[in-house]
């Protein structure tokens, strides 16, 4: 169903609050065991990683830290996760790459589109670092931009524990359903936070679906490669 794919992880679901580590390793064991699932029936595999579980934008405003300095730091966060991510994947034999977007020659190579693509025909996990460069974007809108110049077929956004897109927080409203399907202007119009909304409208006119489920189970990733209906579809129609 699909030849190419983004997968978007948030930084704070990489965090083990319960140690107060950056890290969980079940859960990188978790991503991994998705990835290899997902290149074992030949889908080539992109991943953008957020930064959360080392630096956040809130605690650079708490100190004094202008925005756009923060957002360079919250950069930096990134790549600390994606070079995290590359090693726990070739310790496993699964050859990764990380491209920054931020020039950082001495751990990672630079984001250069057509080579890109080159690693992602050699059968490569491109893990994309540093958002778009910019301050004042978010690694949403570096997911949308990067599946549209990779021509991704789709992103995968896996939550931790969460089904897909409800009408509301499930872990504050018993009452919350579940949305099958929904698409881009919908999310607009609706207000719901699942990506930010420059990253939304960067996908409205694209073929880009986006795939919202729960990856606690990680075969749930090859489900939907395969066709199965689970948790949410975003769409522009």
């Amino acid at each position: 169903m699909y030849k190419r794919i983004m997968i978007k992880i948030s930084g704070e679901a990489l965090e083990d609050k319960e140690n107060h580590l950056p890290y969980r390793t079940a859960f990188l064991e978790s991503i991994y065991t998705m990835v290899k699932q997902i290149r074992d029936v030949g889908v080539e595999i992109m991943i953008v990683v957020g930064g959360g579980n080392i630096f956040r934008g809130k605690v650079a405003s708490s100190i004094g830290v202008d925005r756009a300095t923060g957002d360079y730091m919250g950069m930096l966060a990134t790549i600390m996760n994606a070079m995290a991510l590359q090693s726990f994947f070739e310790s496993r034999g699964t050859q990764t790459r990380v491209m920054s977007a931020l020039p950082l020659n001495a751990c990672c190579e630079p984001y250069i589109r057509r080579k890109a693509l080159r690693h992602l025909e050699k059968k490569r996990v491109v893990i994309f670092a540093a958002g778009i460069g910019s301050p004042y974007f978010t690694t949403d809108t570096c997911t949308a931009l990067r599946a549209k110049e990779m021509m991704a077929d789709s992103i995968f956004m896996g939550k931790n524990g969460v089904d897909g897109v409800f009408t509301a927080d499930p872990r504050k409203d018993s009452s919350a359903k579940l949305i099958d399907k929904i698409t881009y202007h919908e999310i607009l119009a609706k207000g719901l936070q699942v990506m930010d909304s420059t990253a939304v409208g960067l996908l409205e006119d694209t073929d880009i679906d986006i795939r919202v489920f729960n990856m606690a189970d990680p075969e749930n990733a090859v489900r939907l490669i395969r066709g199965e209906k689970i948790g949410t579809l975003i769409s522009r129609k």
